[in-house]
């Protein structure tokens, strides 16, 4: 069992980088127009990768202050939820600030309930930064594409079916009964992918943090225990941060005097 990972020069880098070149060719010779587009995310993976690696060898020290920690996470999260928006066709008047909110709300209340109930704070104590700082990150990676789908899904559902959804609301339904297989299929969207994921971990693939943790030497078991736990605390983040968004889209589009407010939705 080696002490830890072996350390990669820039030329391993380098080399790996270079397999990128396969999928310039591939674009190229399918005109997908895709070269730049490509490029620039290589780079920018590159940039943003090493900037975070100085910046959490600055966090992981011992005794680091845990407001310090807290306002990185914090960012971690507004940057979340922006991210979220991006992504989606289908907007609102409201949308940025209530992807932000289902973020903030379902990532926090996930990630504290991860270092008080699943992990010890006796474990993590002296460093919390090195729990916390990673749990965030891996639980809003994983809820902001949830959020995404999920908006995106309610938008397309109540656009594509506004004659049905105005028809109910005329014949006497409430806003809710009007929206509820909206918002269904919606949540049912944003929570796909991770359900797929959980199916075939481990048996198809093998994810990031198990991965790291046998490069790194750590025992196997111990490594899969580890990712039991994150499995679980992503699938609650996303399925609580989903839940919150489209909700929240919900009350956006819909009044309290049941009707529905079709002018706020457009298309980017």
């Amino acid at each position: 069992m080696i002490d830890g990972p072996a350390d990669l020069s820039y030329f391993n880098i380098l080399a790996a980088a270079c397999l990128i070149l396969a999928n310039g060719l591939i674009s190229l010779a399918l005109r997908l127009k895709l070269e730049w587009r490509l490029a620039i995310a290589s780079l920018r993976t590159i940039v943003q990768l090493l900037a975070i690696g100085y910046v959490l060898a600055w966090f992981f020290r011992p005794q680091t202050p845990w407001f310090a920690v807290a306002l990185l996470m914090l960012l971690m999260s507004l940057i979340a939820g922006i991210a979220a928006v991006r992504r989606v066709e289908w907007r609102y008047i409201g949308i940025w600030l209530n992807s932000i909110v289902a973020v903030l709300a379902s990532s926090w209340l996930v990630t504290t309930v991860a270092l008080t109930v699943v992990i010890p704070p006796a474990v993590w104590t002296n460093n919390i930064a090195q729990y916390a700082v990673p749990l965030m990150g891996m639980i809003l990676g994983n809820t902001l594409t949830g959020i995404s789908l999920g908006i995106d899904r309610l938008g397309e559902e109540l656009a594509g079916k506004r004659d049905r959804v105005e028809m109910l609301l005329t014949l006497g339904a409430t806003r809710w009964e009007a929206a509820r297989e909206a918002v269904r299929q919606a949540v049912r969207t944003g929570m796909i992918p991770i359900i797929n994921s959980m199916v075939v971990v481990g048996v198809v693939s093998l994810p990031g943090m198990m991965t790291g943790q046998l490069l790194s030497g750590a025992d196997p078991l111990i490594a899969v225990k580890y990712q039991i736990v994150i499995m679980f605390l992503i699938a609650a983040g996303t399925a609580l941060g989903t839940m919150t968004a489209v909700l929240l889209s919900y009350l956006r589009l819909f009044n309290r005097r049941h009707q529905f407010q079709h002018e706020k939705l457009s298309r980017r």
